[in-house]
């Protein structure tokens, strides 16, 4: 019994407590199960799911809940600053506070190595980065944390980005503080969304707080469909291409031919779709379960006739941040087409920071910038800008969806001879008389990479169609299908479950 509530209680870094693991459903069967009891309650529930949100982060992040912590307290109280004043230097200033602090702690976790390392690669200097929160838990807790290694708290970049939103809103005056901190921690926090997005604006958010309990008989149909399709997303297609293959290759494409390197690459792009906007699916149906209404993050991005437009599809929550808090603000397309370019590759360079820290994610966001910068001239000149023509949307996705792809050489690789290697073999070594072989050799892995990306680019009427068919289901019907889904999952989960891509952003 001892040992039982020592797992339950104290965070295991082998087994965090994520949307994959049977773990995570207990817990969610417990806390829907305390939730049912409170759900009329407007300010018990929000406390309620506040102690649940930061308990799940301890349980994913350990020690570095106190950093989700002190982000709610600064955003929390200079956001109540802001409103406050009527002196708009103070109000600035305040802003200024708010982005700073959050921005600074997350520069700290994230890019102190990245930076350190560029640095003593420069100046031919020797500097190690100290994790500053392990050392000072060490000193006044007596724990043994490591401190020569600054590890990355899970989620860290999605929280920031959120509080930083909050304060930013507030001083714009399109919306209004929080009635208290447990409100404005609860939405920060709130579990589903909380490691890995989608990124949730406070004026769509906040609101529904202070809204009674509502969800509709479709609703909750809707919300089992969207869990379901996205545990299906990961642990049937992510997961399985990549332990299977594109990690394989990845690790050592030396010992792979130009089209098996390839072919990784196509495998990942459709790896990190259905690891990503499985996550998101789970997180929406988990969040409508308790009747809160989180965004779309992905809108089939596959189909995007252009890099813009991908852009539009894919991770919606970061790219409309992004727009709004970065591109905007830096002057957009008003100050000249100079100006609306550099704002353009800025953008696109710092989202690719945003994603990790290291040179390979900056090429890529640049790689990315290009593409925007290229088709904005290109569609000026273009004969088939305006065409609707199935062949020249079939080409136009081809060509975007083939060009995202390549970029992600750089997203992918854990480092620059990874990128030479996989773009040499496929450039000197492709092969093309083993390709029969190679097809039949991973038959499993390319038909399922196939019948992915037939689902994908299904048309939203079809999609639409299924989906609502699911909805229309009698109860016996709706639970027979978990039954069959549950069990396809667990004859195709990895010996080894995978993380969520996301979760090291």
């Amino acid at each position: 019994m001892t040992d039982f509530l020592k797992n339950i209680f104290i965070f295991d870094p082998e087994h965090p407590l994520i949307f994959t693991r049977l773990w995570f459903w207990l817990f969610f069967a417990v806390v829907y199960a305390g939730y049912s009891v409170i759900y009329k309650k407007e300010k018990p529930r929000n406390a309620y799911l506040f102690l649940v949100s930061i308990f799940f982060y301890y349980k994913t992040s350990g020690i570095f809940f106190l950093l989700l912590i002190f982000s709610i307290i600064v955003g929390f109280f200079t956001g109540k600053a802001i409103s406050k004043s009527d002196n708009n230097l103070k109000r600035k200033l305040f802003v200024a506070l708010s982005v700073s602090v959050n921005l600074l702690v997350l520069i700290y976790y994230k890019y102190s190595a990245f930076f350190t390392e560029s640095f003593n690669y420069l100046f031919g200097i020797h500097i190690e980065p100290v994790d500053l929160l392990a050392k000072w838990t060490n000193q006044f807790a007596g724990t043994h944390f490591t401190i020569d290694k600054i590890i990355l708290p899970v989620g860290i970049s999605f929280f920031t980005f959120q509080t930083i939103s909050y304060t930013i809103d507030i001083f714009r005056k399109k919306i209004k503080p929080v009635k208290s901190i447990i409100d404005f921690g609860f939405y920060v926090s709130f579990f589903p969304q909380l490691v890995a997005g989608p990124i949730v604006r406070a004026s769509d958010f906040v609101p529904q707080l202070y809204q009674k309990f509502n969800i509709t008989k479709e609703e909750f149909g809707f919300a089992i469909f969207m869990i379901l399709n996205g545990l299906l997303k990961k642990l049937v297609i992510a997961d399985y291409i990549a332990v299977n293959f594109v990690d394989r290759v990845f690790s050592n494409p030396t010992t792979y031919g130009g089209f098996e390197n390839l072919m990784a690459l196509y495998g990942y792009s459709i790896q990190v779709y259905s690891d990503f906007s499985g996550y998101t699916d789970v997180a929406i149906g988990v969040a409508l379960l308790m009747g809160f209404r989180l965004p779309t993050n992905f809108n089939s991005p596959y189909k995007a006739l252009h890099t813009g437009e991908f852009w539009k599809r894919w991770h919606i929550s970061l790219s409309t941040w992004l727009k709004d808090y970065l591109y905007i603000p830096l002057g957009g397309n008003r100050k000249g087409k100079a100006r609306t370019n550099f704002n353009l590759m800025l953008t696109m360079l710092l989202g690719g920071l945003w994603h990790g820290a290291s040179w390979q994610f900056v090429i890529w966001g640049g790689l990315n910038g290009i593409g925007l910068v290229v088709y904005k001239y290109w569609r000026k000149i273009s004969p088939f800008a305006e065409s609707k023509h199935w062949a020249v949307r079939f080409y136009a996705i081809f060509l975007t969806f083939n060009f995202i792809t390549a970029t992600r050489i750089w997203f992918r690789s854990e480092s620059m001879q990874t990128v030479n290697n996989i773009m040499h073999q496929i450039t000197h070594a492709f092969n093309f008389s083993q390709i029969g072989e190679i097809i039949l050799a991973y038959k499993n892995i390319f038909g399922l990479m196939l019948i992915a990306m037939i689902i994908h680019w299904l048309p939203v009427k079809t999609k639409d169609a299924y989906k609502q068919t699911f909805i229309n289901f009698p109860q016996w019907a709706k639970a027979l299908t978990v039954v069959v889904a549950v069990f396809i999952i667990w004859q195709a989960r990895t010996a080894d479950l995978q993380p969520f891509i996301y979760f090291q952003f």
